[in-house]
């Protein structure tokens, strides 16, 4: 593809994105997946740049009216390609030339805009801090309630891209042994600061076609992602419940740790997203111990309910807000694609209380969102607790880094995606 072509791909992608309800990497992937002829370097290229232009939806939307350009996919693509890019009237011109494939010929207004925008960076100190930062106004409050001081670079700090972290299947491979196979297909790594389990890529990584990921020996998973089924404590021979288990990425993590030993039931209400995680579990060859019940089968809702005090461990990764992946989806800053928070919270308290009698005296129930908002979380677990004196909070020790007494991670303070996870014991 021609640069231009780029550009016109870029902005036909973000104005299918303004007008639907989907997230930004499934309006990429449909729009890739329609469009064969589009070479890898290419769909790397466009991709980022709608992702960047993403990420800098409040400061470009700054500049458009300070400019009195009206917000629109264009316009921001044209204002980034000034600030973010540091392309000139010139270049514009040549990429926005009419021809085929390519953006149609810039308008007297856009020369203006252009002009009045050449010579300045992305960031303003004229700009509020919840601009600089990129915070929605409904979130402004309670994050700087949380984040006090820090509220500005814990903001930007989540405007970086996200890190690509794998976690290493200890149950067929060492790490040591997984690092020399990646290094000999290419693929630098260095071992994450918290995750005993976690490499973290240096670059861009094709991992599919390296040896380790086609033997099962690695998985796609965020650090902090890793931690949740790390604080679990899931030993041989246990008990386990993964509730919320989605296609079975912490499934697969408490598995390993178990060396295939006892027993994982998963569950969740996406049956078609949690049957995904068969042939994964079969890679990694951990399938022997894991039961997959789908929620939305009746039968199972049942059998739930005979599971009084059965099990080890209880690992809630409940819905959540996802304010804690706004690096990864910056999309979900601006446009809500579930329920509202108030929703969620009510669905969060019913995930309680419909799995927490399973856990079995002595037993943990391991609370987790990729949320960063209170009411999710410390608010969540307080009213729990206050409704169920039988459990007591088993605060982490502070030596971990990760926060005391629950575990709070964010993009700035740790490196990984933003996330909370509560660790409770049943009593005796």
């Amino acid at each position: 593809m021609k640069p231009a072509s780029r550009i016109e791909a870029t902005i036909d992608i973000l104005s299918k994105g303004h007008l639907a309800r989907v997230p930004l990497d499934s309006t990429v992937g449909d729009y890739m997946r329609v469009r064969r002829y589009i070479g890898a370097k290419d769909r790397s290229e466009i991709a980022e740049r709608v992702y960047n232009v993403t990420r800098a939806h409040a400061r470009l939307g700054w500049w458009l009216e300070k400019n009195s350009s009206e917000n629109t996919p264009r316009n921001r693509v044209i204002a980034w390609l000034v600030l973010g890019e540091g392309c000139g009237m010139k270049r514009l011109g040549e990429l926005f030339d009419g021809s085929q494939y390519a953006p149609d010929e810039l308008t007297e207004a856009e020369h203006a805009l252009i002009a009045a925008l050449e010579g300045k960076t992305l960031d303003e100190p004229e700009m509020s801090e919840a601009v600089r930062g990129e915070c929605p106004p409904d979130f402004e409050v309670r994050l700087r309630e949380l984040f006090g001081d820090r509220f500005l670079p814990e903001m930007q700090a989540m405007l970086q891209p996200a890190t690509l972290d794998l976690r290493v299947n200890l149950f067929l491979a060492e790490k040591e042994k997984v690092i020399k196979f990646l290094e000999a297909d290419n693929v630098k790594t260095s071992e994450t600061p918290y995750s005993p389990w976690g490499l973290r890529c240096e670059g861009k990584a094709f991992l599919s076609r390296t040896k380790a990921f086609q033997k099962g020996w690695i998985e796609i998973q965020d650090e902090g992602s890793q931690l949740i089924s790390y604080l679990c404590g899931a030993k041989p021979g246990m008990q386990v419940l993964d509730y919320c288990a989605g296609a079975g990425g912490k499934t697969l993590g408490l598995a390993a740790a178990m060396q295939r030993k006892g027993r994982i039931v998963a569950m969740d209400t996406d049956e078609k997203r949690l049957m995904k995680g068969r042939e994964r579990y079969k890679k990694a060859q951990l399938a022997d111990i894991i039961e997959v019940r789908p929620l939305s089968d009746d039968r199972h809702r049942r059998w739930l309910k005979r599971q009084k005090g059965t099990f080890d461990i209880v690992l809630l990764d409940v819905p959540c807000s996802g304010t804690g992946t706004w690096r990864r989806n910056p999309d979900m800053r601006w446009r809500v694609y579930g329920p509202q928070v108030e929703e969620l919270t009510q669905i969060q308290a019913e995930i309680l209380e419909k799995a927490s009698p399973c856990v079995k005296p002595g037993g943990t129930l391991v609370y987790a969102t990729c949320s960063l908002l209170r009411e999710e979380n410390e608010a969540q677990v307080a009213a729990f607790l206050e409704r169920h004196p039988e459990f007591t909070v088993a605060a982490l020790d502070e030596s971990l880094g990760l926060g005391s007494p629950f575990m709070r991670l964010t993009p700035l303070r740790h490196g990984t995606d933003g996330f909370f996870a509560a660790v409770l014991r049943r009593g005796s």
